[in-house]
């Protein structure tokens, strides 16, 4: 099964409910355990972002608080925040499609891994060939959104 493009499934779902498009599927032993999407919008929740929306339902799908043993894919460089929460969650790797030169927490702006300073520190490998499919589908959702605010 490819994971990244199981994301992108549920980035497809957020995008139906008009949040950002970024999905994140969680995985063990080989078995995806849980999936998550953007819920910002659909929640009026600033927190609910897909890799925290898939934390949770990993959290209760096993019982624990933490995912060791467990990778997350995600078809956007987590922010600062969902990068804690990975750390935090003790998720094994990260795999990432798409750079986010703006919100990107690992390789831009906050770099939240560059110092030893975590009590956990994921394995981090960014897909590049899956970047661009996630630029473009952001850009086609930014683009609708502007295209809506002409319209009103």
């Amino acid at each position: 099964m490819n994971f990244m493009n199981q994301a992108f499934l549920s980035a497809k779902k957020a995008y139906q409910h008009n949040d950002v498009p970024i999905g994140a599927v969680i995985v063990r032993d080989g078995k995806i355990i849980a999936r998550g999407e953007n819920r910002v919008q659909k929640s009026k929740n600033p927190t609910l972002h897909a890799e925290i929306v898939a934390i949770n339902h990993a959290c209760k799908k096993l019982g624990q608080k933490f995912l060791d043993n467990c990778d997350i894919y995600v078809t956007l460089e987590p922010c600062a925040m969902c990068a804690t929460a990975i750390s935090f969650a003790r998720i094994k790797n990260i795999y990432f499609a798409a750079i986010d030169d703006k919100g990107g927490g690992i390789t831009a702006n906050a770099r939240v891994f560059d110092t030893d300073k975590h009590l956990w520190k994921p394995n981090i490998v960014q897909l590049p060939e899956y970047a661009d499919k996630s630029a473009e589908m952001l850009k086609d959702f930014f683009k609708k959104q502007r295209m809506n605010k002409k319209d009103k």
